[in-house]
């Protein structure tokens, strides 16, 4: 039962509730596995991590998407999370899960390119075994989308009222202020590749383009790898008549049209009579109908 009801509760979040539901928990296994192995912290998250080196992600082309489920420490973990809820439930105001997740994950994904470009073009900027975990890219990323989208559309901040595309400039300002002073560099330059996806994918659905429908397709196909795969239907015996067509012999058909042309005859009697003309078999017969449906 329990276990059972936790599938409900979380089928009930948004997408955005289920992010960081799917983080938290992330976060939970990640301390608490290790400590029950009696193994190093790190030798989970450097399979999942983000690496700095062009050949060292190649031998492991997931953690472009998965480094964004793994957080250095529960202050990381807890702005992240706070961000991603706020900025989704203006997001989903507007549009719906699969485009959050689009923005989202493309956020993520140009985030760590950027941070590996960086890394080898200007590499006196970041640390020797420097790699990128959190979901800082993906949050920034739907952060700016929504600036972008509606930069006039006011919301409170504390004690006053705020322009959305006030506070889209402050935090990339911030990143780039920050980008060489920091000793977070890769983490900054990160923020700046999420942002620049949502400010280009909002410009571009703005004039009618939505870049993310062909990523959109791409993760519906990976859904449906896991996917079970559908019963064939069972097959029937086909006779030919004697004007060659083919008819088939099924019991389960004459049935069915059997039921339904009885039910239209009800419905009929009630749209001259009323339902009250009903007889108890009749009423009886029409409500299993409607439970089967």
């Amino acid at each position: 039962m329990a276990q059972g009801n936790l599938h409900y509760q979380y089928n009930r979040l948004s997408i955005a509730e289920k992010l960081i539901a799917i983080n938290v928990l992330v976060f939970i296994l990640n301390g608490l596995v290790p400590f029950l192995l009696r193994i190093s912290p790190n030798s989970i998250v450097q399979w999942f991590e983000l690496p700095n080196g062009i050949m060292e992600f190649l031998v492991q082309p997931w953690s472009i998407i998965t480094y964004s489920f793994f957080h250095g420490g529960f202050g990381h973990l807890f702005w992240n999370m706070l961000l991603i809820y706020f900025v989704g439930r203006i997001f989903l105001n507007l549009f719906d899960a699969r485009r959050f997740l689009n923005v989202y994950l493309l956020g993520v994904m140009l985030g760590g390119l950027f941070f590996i470009f960086g890394y080898n073009v200007f590499p006196a900027f970041f640390d020797v075994n420097a790699s990128l975990i959190g979901a800082s890219a993906g949050a920034s990323g739907v952060l700016i989308f929504i600036c972008t989208y509606m930069p006039n559309q006011e919301v409170r901040l504390l004690f006053f009222n705020v322009k959305l595309w006030y506070i889209g400039a402050f935090v990339v300002l911030m990143d780039l202020i920050q980008l060489p002073y920091s000793g977070n560099a890769g983490g900054h330059l990160a923020h700046l590749g999420g942002a620049l996806l949502g400010y280009w994918y909002a410009r571009q659905l703005l004039s009618g383009t939505d870049i993310g429908a062909g990523f959109s397709k791409l993760l519906d196909s990976f859904a449906n790898m896991f996917k079970k795969t559908e019963k064939k239907a069972p097959m029937k015996t086909v006779y030919r008549n004697r004007q060659g067509a083919s008819t088939t012999s099924s019991r389960a058909d004459y049935d069915k049209k059997t039921k339904q042309k009885k039910i239209d005859a009800i419905l009929d009697k009630i749209s001259k009579s009323g339902y009250e003309s009903l007889s108890k078999a009749e009423k009886d017969f029409l409500f299993q109908a409607g439970k089967e449906k």
